[in-house]
């Protein structure tokens, strides 16, 4: 007899749930693990024009990523290597000015590995859960100047900086993940799209 089988049901329900709702971290949550069981999250974090996307962050990230602020990012935007940590379709959106796609699902490691390892090298993706995971994939893979941007996204958007798509234009869309991540991106003149 299948030891696991009396909880193959339970997984099955939480998988549907999080295709329903806010996936991966809604899972962990109803499990009980939260990103702030990895680390506890920095004292010296940059701030976000959302104080509730900030607690949300805190429960949700691991930190094991040295983070960066939006403006800090904004003084390095021609010498990091600004890596897009989310799906396809959310880079065709909008994405940051010079940033590449690196994907999640789709990160294929091999597209970095003949980097020098002292890159300096920008994570992000709505929020910063994604390119969390995927800056810990770079530093596994031995780069040592890896940072994920904190509020990612949204919290760019947020501030006013600009956003383009594939073809180079400015929009004013932000691909949101899904219906209840788009409360944290605040900017009236944005549009919402998931």
């Amino acid at each position: 007899m299948n030891v696991f089988r009396p909880f193959r049901s339970h997984l099955y329900r939480l998988i549907a749930l999080s295709r329903r709702t806010a996936g991966l971290a809604t899972i962990l949550s109803i499990v009980g693990i939260t990103g702030s069981a990895c680390q506890t999250p920095p004292d010296t974090r940059p701030s976000l024009i959302t104080p509730g996307l900030d607690r949300e962050l805190c429960d949700l990230l691991p930190f094991e990523v040295p983070l960066i602020g939006v403006p800090q990012l904004t003084q390095l935007t021609h010498e990091a290597m600004i890596l897009d940590a989310r799906a396809p379709e959310e880079f065709r959106e909008s994405h940051i000015p010079g940033a590449q796609l690196a994907g999640f699902k789709t990160f294929d490691a091999s597209l970095w590995e003949n980097l020098p390892r002292d890159t300096l090298i920008v994570t992000y993706c709505s929020v910063g859960y994604r390119s969390d995971l995927i800056g810990q994939r770079l530093r596994k893979m031995g780069f040592s100047n890896v940072y994920n941007l904190y509020g990612s996204l949204f919290e760019w958007a947020n501030q006013g900086l600009p956003l383009i798509n594939n073809q180079g234009d400015t929009v004013n869309t932000v691909h949101t993940y899904n219906a209840d991540w788009s409360k944290w991106v605040v900017r009236e003149d944005l549009k919402k799209v998931w």
